[in-house]
C-alpha cells in the first residue's frame, strides 16, 4: 500500500520498503506510525537480518516531508510561532523515538541505498549497521540548507562512523556525495551496480543469516554498545557477552558441524 512501509520475509530475512515513491519516500506522520508498527511486528518475530530500502528507482528516502499536508508540519509551525522549547523537544522526540526503536532491533540492519538519501533519509541509513549503495545514488546531509540540523540521531552516528573532520565536512557544507567517495571515506560498505543494491544487500544478509543467530546478535550488541565506552569497559562488555553466548550452547551446533565437516544448521 502506497504511503505505508511494506515488509516482505524470505529465507529468514525481512525486506522493509519505504513505500511513498511519489514523495521520494519522505516521512510524514503516517510513515512514522507505519515504521513503529513494522518495528513491533519485527520484534515479535525476529528475522536474522533486516534490509531497508526505498520504493521506486530514484530515491531511498529524502527525510522529513515538509509539505503542509503532513500533520507534523503543523506542529513544526506551532513551535516556530510559539518558540516553545518544550514543544520543540516533543517534536524531535516523536521522530527520534520511531527511528531509535527501529534501529535498536537486535539483528543486523542493512540499508540498501537505491537512490537519493537526503536529510533524515541519510540519517536513517547512517544509523543502520551496514550500507550498500547503488553507484548512481547520492547522499546528502542537507538539513543546514533549511536552517536545521540532523535530529534523527544521524549526526552523532556519522561522527562515530567517519570521525569529526569528515562529519563536519558533510554536515556543515550539506554537499552531495557520490558512491565512490562514500566508499572511500567509510560511509558505506559496498557499491552496487545500477539497480542491484537490494540484491547485493540480500546476498550480504544471507551470508549473515547462515551464521549462528545468537552469535550474530551477541557480537552485534557489543559492536553497537561499545561505541564511546572506555577501552576497559568495552573489553569487559565483550568478555561478559561472550560468556553469555557460550552458556547459550549455540556453539555446540557449530563445533559439531565443523568436526563432522558439515554445514551447520542453526536454530532460531
Amino acid at each position: 500500500m502506497v504511503g505505508k512501509i511494506q515488509v516482505e520475509r524470505k529465507n529468514k530475512i525481512a525486506l522493509v520498503t519505504l513505500n511513498r515513491p511519489d514523495k521520494k519516500n519522505a516521512f510524514d506522520e503516517s510513515m512514522f506510525r507505519s515504521l513503529e508498527s513494522v518495528t513491533d511486528e519485527l520484534r515479535q518475530n525476529l528475522p536474522r537480518a533486516v534490509i531497508v530500502t526505498g520504493a521506486g528507482d530514484d530515491a531511498f528516502c529524502t527525510g522529513f516531508d515538509v509539505n503542509p499536508e503532513n500533520p507534523l508540519v503543523t506542529q513544526f509551525l506551532e513551535v516556530l510561532n510559539s518558540k516553545d522549547l518544550s514543544l520543540a523537544r516533543k517534536l524531535v522526540s516523536r521522530i527520534r523515538n520511531a527511528v531509535d526503536n527501529f534501529v535498536s532491533l537486535p539483528v543486523p540492519i542493512i540499508a540498501a541505498i537505491n537512490g537519493l538519501a537526503y536529510g533524515g533519509g541519510m540519517e536513517l541509513a547512517t544509523r543502520c549497521d551496514l550500507r550498500v549503495m547503488d553507484k548512481r545514488a547520492f547522499l546528502c546531509f542537507s538539513e543546514v540548507r533549511l536552517g536545521l540540523m540532523p535530529d534523527w540521531g544521524g549526526g552523532v552516528y556519522l561522527t562515530r562512523l567517519v570521525g569529526t573532520g569528515v562529519a563536519s565536512d558533510l554536515i556543515l557544507t550539506a554537499r552531495r556525495v557520490n558512491a565512490g567517495e562514500a566508499l572511500k571515506i567509510g560511509l558505506i560498505n559496498r557499491v552496487s551496480d545500477q539497480g542491484q543494491s537490494v540484491s547485493d544487500a540480500t546476498d550480504l544478509a544471507e551470508q549473515i543469516s547462515q551464521n549462528g543467530p545468537r552469535a550474530v546478535r551477541h557480537a552485534l550488541a557489543v559492536i553497537r554498545q561499545s561505541q564511546g565506552l572506555p577501552l576497559e569497559n568495552a573489553l569487559e562488555l565483550e568478555a561478559e557477552t561472550a560468556a553469555q553466548l557460550i552458556v547459550s550452547g549455540e556453539c555446540l551446533q557449530g563445533v559439531t558441524a565443523f568436526m563432522e565437516k558439515k554445514k551447520p544448521e542453526f536454530k532460531d
